[in-house]
């Protein structure tokens, strides 16, 4: 599909078939592809490339369907540099840092901050009010729910035998549920689940559930006490 300059920002190329709305920023270089919705009221920072199509290896499982475009929920900001692919959601309020990468079929939830460097890969779904610190990595099929905190350097995993599998194997990612906390640089094995308003230390090696309000650490992580009432959400927000 072919870009055309638009006089709205300075080095703006944008394909025909875009929506754009009402007082939307736009910074230096940035690139819109076909089918791309930005609601209004958005800022879109230096470099930033919107609607991606992505390119998939020849041996290559994912999805590849035709994807439609990606849509800009209203007060949004992507930060310079950013990637976000065709086929994403971003909703009202959420804040994509410099160079982060968001993959199709991603869903990122209203008021969700999604950190510098971190990337957000296929088909996964952030809550709202999340917050995904600095080069975080969220691997395909995981699911992350509203006030989860992510700390930096986290990294999920979805494939126990390291893409040695046929291709019936089903990855799976992990499952952090509602305002659970992960520490900085902690490791998460495939298909784990972190429970509610749970606690994962810093650098951690989550190798099983962790339960609801526990909190957890060590290699291999391990239950060393519970959250206490007054570090709930509730009292935090």
């Amino acid at each position: 599909m072919s870009l055309r300059a638009d006089p709205r920002g300075p080095g703006l190329h944008v394909a025909e078939d875009v929506a754009i709305g009402e007082r939307v920023a736009f910074g230096a270089g940035v690139t819109i592809h076909a089918g791309t919705v930005i609601g209004g009221d958005c800022v879109i920072e230096d470099g930033v490339v919107l609607g991606k199509r992505p390119r998939l290896a020849p041996h290559s499982n994912a999805p590849r369907e035709e994807l439609t475009g990606l849509v800009l929920g209203t007060a949004v900001t992507v930060c310079a540099g950013a990637v976000v692919f065709a086929g994403a959601t971003v909703a009202d309020g959420a804040i994509l840092g410099d160079q982060c990468s968001v993959r199709e079929r991603a869903k990122i939830g209203a008021g969700a901050v999604i950190g510098r460097g971190s990337v957000v890969d296929p088909g996964v779904s952030v809550g709202a009010r999340a917050r995904v610190q600095t080069n975080v990595y969220l691997t395909a099929g995981s699911l992350i729910e509203d006030d989860v905190f992510v700390g930096p350097g986290v990294v999920t995993t979805n494939d126990d035998t390291m893409a040695r599998h046929a291709k019936s194997y089903e990855l799976r990612g992990a499952t952090l549920r509602r305002a659970c906390r992960i520490g900085g640089g902690a490791v998460l094995v495939p298909g784990v689940e972190v429970g509610e308003e749970a606690y994962v230390a810093a650098g951690a090696v989550v190798t099983s559930d962790v339960p609801a309000r526990a909190v957890v650490m060590g290699v291999p992580a391990r239950v060393v006490r519970s959250v206490e009432d007054e570090d709930l959400l509730e009292h935090w927000r």
